[in-house]
């Protein structure tokens, strides 16, 4: 099993920046990709950042030019560094993991809230 735990979420105003962490423990070595997904109220949860072992990232237009995933393999942690915040990117951000043998992703955080608003 693998555990994800995010952090760094809160309130910030239109304009600013937020970086999220997400530390992995377990079973990392069965895990692939990882990604960044949010929900916000009344919507459907998108994926908007993910990034393989090799550092090859991938962007939803929504936050293409203004978010960026990075990882520390070494400290099994995933970052997203988010800049030019919108009220729009107001959610819960998870952290989310793809598992080697079914490509799926199957593990989740239990999420951390971005609020952007004045």
């Amino acid at each position: 099993q693998v555990q994800l735990v995010e952090s760094g979420g809160g309130l910030v105003q239109p304009g600013g920046s937020l970086r999220l962490s997400c530390s992995a423990s377990g079973t990392i070595f069965s895990i692939t990709t990882m990604g960044w997904s949010r929900q916000a109220p009344g919507k459907q949860r998108e994926l908007v950042a993910t990034i393989t072992n090799g550092g090859s990232t991938n962007y939803a237009d929504s936050v293409k030019g203004r978010f960026t995933i990075s990882r520390d393999n070494a400290k099994n942690t995933v970052y997203l560094q988010m800049n030019s915040l919108k009220p729009e990117d107001t959610a819960v951000y998870y952290c989310t993991a793809q598992r080697i043998l079914t490509s799926q992703y199957e593990y989740w955080g239990r999420g951390t809230q971005v609020t952007v608003s004045s």
